[in-house]
């Protein structure tokens, strides 16, 4: 896949100016140029212990995926990220197939920071990725919960993972849904490639109506990249995370942009602007080191309406 270099896609351009903030994105779009790990970007990599990761599975789904590691199992020089660790057997992104678009966001929810890195995925083996990164960037903390991975280091080495797939939502799905104040968003584009993206909020901010999920867009950094992407091409993954246990939900489908009245009902953040999901694939995961403790909700979290 060839990626076209222009800073903002169509897409991207469509929900800005209808946002009414075509401006500001624009003075902000500096930081979507060529990337370089400079200092700053690759000591903040190396000393992540969690990532998520958003590809194609040999069948063509779009899904993301947790990637737990030690610190130091994030390598980024110049403009190669190498990822010492990868889908474990049953994950649906095991021995994800090189040569495709993929996207990782380095997470540290006990500081509330985040790098996001898109590119090509140029080495997949057991154990092992590369990424020739197109962009990297960092993005404000807002709707980020405070946790503490409590990982136990000696089982980041030998993690099995145990894996089932659904033809439906379950209860227990929605209940971890309903619960939730997090999930990661994978999106794509057909020229620009893949991206990872945080939403968080107070627990109940995602939506469950007839099998479809929904939730609110939040004021952000008025860049639009997830939107933007989901207006050209409706694919999407979700990935909950239950902090509690280190189970996972993995959702693939497909997704929409929904303009509403801004103050309705449901229209938490003001903005608008909802997005709707209907998931086509579902897949869990236990067996993960992903059990986090001292939650401190963002003080961003507008409440629910």
């Amino acid at each position: 896949m060839t990626v076209t270099t222009t800073v903002f896609h169509d897409g991207e351009r469509a929900v800005q100016s209808r946002a009414g903030v075509f401006d500001e994105a624009t003075h902000l779009s500096g930081m979507l140029g060529p990337p370089h790990f400079d200092g700053g970007m690759s000591r903040f990599l190396a000393g992540r212990d969690l990532a998520m990761l958003t590809g194609r599975d040999d069948d063509g789904h779009l899904w993301t995926s947790p990637l737990p590691g030690r610190p130091g199992f994030l390598i980024a020089r110049a403009s190669t990220l190498t990822v010492h660790a990868a889908p474990q057997p049953g994950d649906p992104l095991h021995r994800l197939p090189e040569g495709q678009q993929v996207a990782v966001m380095a997470l540290d929810l006990a500081i509330r920071r985040r790098v996001r890195i898109n590119g090509a995925l140029t080495r997949s083996r057991d154990g092992e990725l590369e990424i020739s990164a197109d962009q990297a960037y960092g993005n404000c903390p807002r709707y980020i919960q405070q946790r503490h991975i409590c990982e136990d280091t000696s089982e980041v080495a030998d993690i099995r993972v145990i894996a089932r797939r659904h033809d439906r939502l379950e209860p227990g799905h929605v209940a971890l849904i309903a619960r939730a104040d997090t999930f990661v968003l994978g999106s794509t584009h057909p020229t620009r490639g893949t991206d990872t993206s945080h939403r968080g909020g107070p627990p109940g901010f995602v939506r469950i109506e007839a099998g479809q999920l929904w939730w609110p867009d939040y004021p952000g950094n008025n860049l639009f990249n997830s939107l933007g992407n989901i207006v050209v091409d409706p694919t999407t993954a979700l990935l909950f995370l239950d902090f509690a246990t280190g189970a996972a939900l993995h959702l693939s489908g497909s997704s929409t942009l929904e303009w509403t009245a801004r103050g309705g009902a449901g229209d938490d953040g003001g903005t608008g602007r909802r997005v709707r999901f209907t998931p086509a694939q579902i897949v869990t995961t236990t067996g993960l080191p992903l059990r986090a403790f001292d939650l401190t909700p963002s003080g961003n979290n507008p409440p629910l309406t």
